[in-house]
Formats: C-alpha cells, sequence, structure tokens
C-alpha cells in the first residue's frame, strides 16, 4: 500500500522542464495564457553567459501535466510546491507576470530554493482593490477577468489570442509583439482549460503584498511603463529595500522581453553578474 507521500507524488503533475547549458541555475516561469516558448531568445542569450537555464511548462500550459481536482485545483501553494520539488534548490528564479508571482510565493516560503529572484512585469495583487483608509492598488479590473472566464468557456484559442493582445499594448511595434507571440505559444500544446480558469483565481485572489518584506534574497523587478496589465503608477506604492532594484522601460508593455530583448537582456545580464 503506497505511503501519503506516494499517494501525494502520483497526483502531482509532472512538469516539462527543457535544461540547457552549464553553470548557475536559472529558471524561467511563464505568465497566464502562454508556455515556456516564449522564453526561446533569453534562455539562448542566458546560457552564452555560462547559465544553466530551466525553461518550465506550468501545470496544464504547454507540454506539463495537469491532474484537474484531484490536484488540489484552488491552492497557489500547491503550483509552487510542485515548482520546487522539481527544480534545483539555491537556483535564480525569474518570473514573468504570473510566474512572477510564483517566484515571489517561493522567494517567501521556500527560501533555500530562491539565491536571487527576477521578477518582470510582475504585480504581487494584479487585481485593482478599493481601499477605504489609503490609495486604491492599481490593477486588472475584475469585470475583465470575468469576461475571460467566460470567453474561456467558449472559445479557448480565440480566448489566449485576445489575451495576448493585452498583453502587447502600448507597445510601439504591438502588431509584430503579437504576431511573434502567438507564434511561439502555438509551438506547443494549447493550454488545459481548466489550468487556465484556475490561473485566472489566482490572478484575482492572490495578494503577496504584506508578505513581501520577508523576501530577504536579491531581488531584480522589470517593469514596462505602457504596461496594460501591471499599471506603471503601482510601482512606487511597492516596498523599497537595499536588496531591491527596480529597472523600467519607457516604451515596452507588459512583454519587455519581446518588445525590447537587447535592452533587456542586457539589463538582466548586467544585474545577474553582479550576484554570482
Amino acid at each position: 500500500m503506497p505511503t501519503q507521500s506516494q499517494q501525494h507524488s502520483a497526483l502531482t503533475p509532472q512538469l516539462a522542464i527543457e535544461s540547457i547549458g552549464s553553470g548557475k541555475d536559472v529558471i524561467l516561469l511563464h505568465g497566464w495564457g502562454v508556455n515556456s516558448a516564449v522564453f526561446n531568445r533569453l534562455a539562448k542569450a542566458l546560457t552564452q553567459l555560462n547559465y544553466r537555464v530551466h525553461l518550465v511548462d506550468l501545470p496544464g500550459f504547454g507540454d506539463s501535466q495537469f491532474e484537474g481536482q484531484e490536484f488540489n485545483q484552488q491552492s497557489f501553494a500547491a503550483w509552487a510546491q510542485t515548482l520546487v520539488n522539481q527544480l534545483p534548490q539555491n537556483a535564480i528564479w525569474v518570473g514573468w507576470s504570473l510566474g512572477g508571482l510564483l517566484a515571489s510565493h517561493i522567494a517567501i516560503n521556500h527560501p533555500d530554493s530562491v539565491s536571487a529572484l527576477v521578477t518582470v512585469a510582475s504585480s504581487p495583487c494584479f487585481m485593482a482593490r478599493e481601499q477605504q483608509d489609503e490609495r486604491s492598488w492599481p490593477g486588472i479590473q475584475a469585470k475583465v477577468l470575468k469576461q475571460f472566464s467566460h470567453s474561456l468557456q467558449q472559445d479557448l484559442a480565440k480566448t489566449v489570442e485576445q489575451f495576448l493582445a493585452i498583453q502587447a499594448m502600448g507597445s510601439p511595434h504591438a502588431k509584430a509583439d503579437i504576431k511573434q507571440l502567438k507564434q511561439l505559444v502555438l509551438a506547443k500544446p494549447l493550454p488545459n482549460p481548466q489550468a487556465l480558469s484556475i490561473g485566472l483565481t489566482f490572478l484575482a485572489e492572490v495578494d503577496l503584498r504584506a508578505q513581501l518584506e520577508r523576501i530577504d534574497q536579491p531581488w531584480l523587478r522589470l517593469w514596462g511603463k505602457l504596461d496594460g496589465l501591471v499599471p506603471f503608477k503601482m510601482v512606487p506604492m511597492l516596498t523599497t529595500r537595499p536588496n531591491i532594484k527596480d529597472i523600467s522601460f519607457a516604451k515596452a508593455s507588459h512583454a519587455p522581453f519581446i518588445s525590447h530583448a537587447e535592452e533587456f537582456e542586457s539589463e538582466l545580464a548586467n544585474w545577474l553578474q553582479t550576484q554570482t
């Protein structure tokens, strides 16, 4: 008879992880609706700088398995634990959007796994919040997430394509960015609809703002000033400490590693070299 831990393992999705290069471990986590192929260029650039890069498909995205309701569907912590269990410890974690939210949670709750943290266009609280005693928190409006949730039930492929368009909104070459993102995303299977739905729940409900001071690792935060999903006016509202550095890209939207690839890679490489 299997032990409790073995039973849990059997119900945990096996992640698709492509590891390339050699050197210090760098883990790349993608955002909602896409897969690790969006980081193909960035991964190649990092391997040329002597890093071992791990391209990860989140549960139910790309080539990663998804166990549906058996996989504690509403537990953000369970998704994070799955990543921790299947990836190297003491690594540099780079998370974009939803991936940044997961990487931040892991830096807080599994500090031995994270030697340094990089978040890209990622908020600790994606949903806009009305607050009585202080400034309202800027973010995605509830009606937008509800619309995506409804659309998922009607047309999966169209919903993902619409979301890609929002990610490039504001970029000076949005059409080219959308085309490139779409080509990369379609290089792998479309996400599991339930995984997409759960991911939307995470974006709507997870709020790490009160826990950010527990991130003691070196932390680089990269932003697009024209981001339509993570408003740049939120940045001054975040905690700042000596271990944190903010870099913004003036004409970038939600995917600066696509729209401003060379500048993004240069800034990231310069920061990483100060950490290793």
